[in-house]
Order: structure tokens, then sequence, then C-alpha cells
């Protein structure tokens, strides 16, 4: 009883400073608050050890001739990154009426509207890159209604916040686990499209290659567009310059052959992505764990 009232108040002072700050952001209008969050969370990756370790762990696997002051200006960007994308999903509401700051293309995004006009469910695979939530915004307003996959936040007083965030850019949201798999089956097999962010770390998966270090890769994705034949359809969303607007591509879906062959051509795909722009990525997830 004692260890678990210690923990319950253990959360609730991790939880305080993060709802005080969420309270003391509604006055500040939706871009300075993101801005606002952006630089405190770029300062923090880039100078905070716990923060820059991590995100250097990761740099120097992959880019093993970047130098230090490099490694550092890549972390503040990583921060910012995550800093403003945390802040859009916990005021969803208000960063669902931003519509004008994205855009579409891709021949993925045909693939949809082809699956729903034939009744067909689809996968939407991408990864924490850019304005990964971006992605279920556009297609629900294009009316192609996503529903996402998500891992429950430790944090009791903190999940309820993060919840109802995801909830904005479509339904249904289940939970990591048998129940969720259960209802995200259900939902796919009626015709219904789900978001899956393959990037991270799963135990028990397969290795495969990603970002030239082979690590532990989760093949559901393609074992569900296998199974149930729908398209599986990588998609990214690339912030511009400015931060603000989002350039969202929907690929050409990945070809149905094997699972293990699928998820190689998705961490191939992803790749590209995290080349081209390494900041956007967030490399505070240990990818690598052996």
């Amino acid at each position: 009883m004692a260890d678990k009232k210690s923990k319950s108040l253990y959360y609730f002072a991790q939880y305080l400073p993060i709802v005080t700050m969420i309270g003391a952001s509604h006055l500040f209008p939706f871009d300075a608050r993101c801005a606002i969050f952006s630089r405190v969370a770029g300062w923090a990756v880039r100078w905070l050890p716990p923060f820059r370790m991590r995100v250097d762990e990761g740099l120097q696997r992959v880019y093993p001739n970047l130098s230090r002051r490099e490694r550092s200006r890549i972390a503040g960007q990583v921060g910012r990154n995550v800093g403003r994308t945390l802040t859009e999903i916990l005021h969803n509401t208000e960063f669902s009426t931003k519509l004008d700051r994205f855009d579409a293309q891709g021949p993925g995004l045909q693939a949809l509207i082809d699956a729903k006009a034939e009744g067909k469910g689809a996968i939407v695979i991408s990864g924490h890159f850019g304005q990964w939530e971006a992605i279920r915004h556009y297609l629900k307003s294009q009316d192609l209604e996503t529903g996402a996959l998500y891992r429950p936040n430790s944090n009791p007083y903190y999940e309820p916040h993060f919840l109802a965030g995801i909830k904005q850019g479509g339904a249904p949201i289940v939970p990591k686990g048998s129940a969720g798999t259960i209802q995200m089956v259900r939902h796919i097999r009626n015709g219904g499209f789900f978001a899956i962010l393959a990037d991270q770390y799963v135990q028990m998966s397969k290795n495969i290659a990603f970002l030239g270090h082979e690590t532990q890769t989760t093949t559901s994705p393609a074992e569900l567009a296998l199974k149930y034949g729908v398209p599986l359809v990588p998609a990214f969303g690339l912030r511009d310059e400015n931060a603000t607007n989002i350039h969202i591509t929907f690929q050409e879906p990945i070809p149905h052959s094997d699972p293990i062959t699928m998820m190689t051509e998705f961490n191939a795909r992803m790749g590209v992505q995290i080349n081209a722009n390494p900041g956007q990525w967030y490399w505070l997830h240990r990818r690598w764990k052996h």
C-alpha cells in the first residue's frame, strides 16, 4: 500500500509541472505556444546530458563521421521538432483547424481513395518523423478517417491529456496489446483505415536493417496487410523551414510479398527520409538496444 501511495505521489509530482505549463500555455496564441515549447525542448535535448546522450548514441552509430558540433546541432533540431509536435498534439483541437498549412501528394493517396471506394481497409505506416499526427488530420479532412494504435502513458494523471489529443486526429484509438489488436483487426476487416508508427524497437520481433544497422523491427503491419489483402501505404509529414507548414507524402504502397521483405522496404524508405532530414526524426528512442 505504501509503495502504491509513493508511486502515485511521484506521478503527481511529475504531472504537476506539465499540467501547469499546459494551463499557462493557453495564455498565448497557438503559434506562440508552439514556438515557446519548441525552444525549451530544443535547449533541453541539446544541453541536458540524459537527452543529449540518447540522441548522440544513435547519431554516432549511424553517422560516425559527424563532428560533435554537428551532432549537437542536430540534437537541438530534434528537440525543437519534438517540443512543437507534442504541443500540437496536446492542443490538437486547435491544430486540426490549421489544415491550410498542410499539403499532400503522392500515389499512395489515390491508393487509399481507391481502397475506400472498394470497401477495403488500409494500413498507413509511418514513424516518429516530422509531424506524424498531421497525416491523420489530413486524411480525416478528406473523408478518409484513420484510427491509430498508441502506447498508454505510465503516468495516470498525464494520460487523459495525451489520449484526448490523439483522439482528435481520427477514430478509433486503441492501446497497444492484445485487446487493442483485436479492435484494430475488426476495424480493418470492416473496411477501416489504421495508422501504425513502426520505427521503434520491439522485443521478440525480427532483426531487419534500419539506417544501416540491424535491429528488432515489428512485422505486424505487413502481416496484417497480407492477411486482409489491404494496401500498406508509407506516409511522412515533413516540416518546412519555418516548421509550421507540413508537406505530406503518401508513397506508392509497398508491394505484397512476405513480412520481412515488406518491412525491409519500409525501413529503407524511412531511412531515406531521415538521412535527408535527420533533425526531424525522434532520435530519443533507443532504436538499437544491442
